[in-house]
């Protein structure tokens, strides 16, 4: 599943160059042209982030930054400023309003590649096409493969997300609904007990290198990843 950024900004020309580069990178956009199309976006499907200009028609982008960070289901959504404003105090207060990154136009599109990538990893690594490593178990997003004791493990789709957010935040406990919302998106409507047959799918697929103990179930919360050497 390729991760989905909304891009809000008023400016046709600058939405449709940021557009066009995020989609060559492999990233699956949504467009805005103010606060009020972005609310219809996010209201119909949540982005992995959110690039935002300051100076949108009507409501600003600061105002929608805050009411972001204000809003449970939107809170922890990575959202980076774009602006023209380049002044220390503009920055202090895109930050101040939630932006995890402010990048000032004029920008070119690798820098902003490279900034979306640094706060995916810092924010919402599980959305990353980094390989990753948890004791004896590694996944490499790029090549869909998993390994455990070097032995190459087979796993449907569904259960690859599972895992990779997983391994991406050890040690964690996550509920049914949660996972819901991380794995398969909060616009999926699914029932809650669906976890519960992809975590016995993960498992199987994991027994073989012997690594199924790394999914833990924690009581009348919901599971673990807790990998042991």
């Amino acid at each position: 599943m390729r991760p989905t950024i909304l891009i809000v900004e008023d400016e046709p020309a600058i939405r449709e160059l940021i557009a066009v580069n995020l989609k060559h990178a492999g990233y699956e956009v949504l467009c805005a042209a103010d606060a009020a199309q972005a609310d219809e976006q996010i209201r119909a499907e949540l982005p992995e982030l959110i690039l935002l200009d300051w100076m949108l028609p009507g409501t600003s982008g600061l105002q929608l930054a805050r009411k972001l960070r204000g809003d449970e289901r939107t809170r922890l959504i990575p959202l980076i400023m774009l602006t023209a404003k380049g002044a220390e105090q503009d920055k202090v207060d895109g930050l101040e309003a939630g932006a995890d990154d402010y990048v000032t136009k004029p920008f070119s599109p690798r820098e902003l590649l490279a900034r979306i990538q640094a706060v995916l990893r810092r924010r919402a690594p599980q959305h990353t096409r980094d390989a990753i490593e948890a004791a004896d178990l590694h996944l490499d997003p790029n090549s869909r493969t998993i390994t455990g004791h070097g032995q190459t493990l087979a796993m449907g789709p569904t259960e690859f997300r599972l895992l990779h957010f997983f391994m991406t935040h050890p040690e964690r406990v996550f509920s049914r609904g949660q996972l819901l919302d991380q794995v398969w998106g909060d616009h999926v409507f699914v029932e809650e007990r669906t976890v519960d047959v992809h975590i016995r799918r993960l498992r199987k697929a994991l027994i073989p290198a012997g690594l199924d103990g790394y999914i833990h179930t924690v009581r009348g919360a919901g599971y673990r990843f807790s990998p042991t050497k």
